[in-house]
């Protein structure tokens, strides 16, 4: 499970980045599109960029490749 590898601060940001990224993005509340923005959340903290801006921007980019597929 995702809680076992992180502490409770960086699940707490990466939760906020997942719903601030998601919040006025066009399919944001989507699962599939949320589920997309997730991972990279994950992978942006599993290597070891875990603040608040690090992981929004992880979001950012992920979002924007769904914005580009789509478009």
């Amino acid at each position: 499970m995702i809680e076992e590898r992180f502490d409770s601060r960086t699940l707490a940001a990466m939760n906020f980045a997942l719903d601030r990224v998601c919040a006025d993005a066009l399919h944001g509340e989507e699962h599939a599109t949320r589920k997309y923005v997730a991972k990279y959340i994950i992978k942006c903290a599993r290597s070891g960029r875990t603040t608040l801006p690090e992981l929004t921007e992880a979001g950012q980019q992920a979002l924007a490749k769904v914005v580009s597929a789509a478009g």
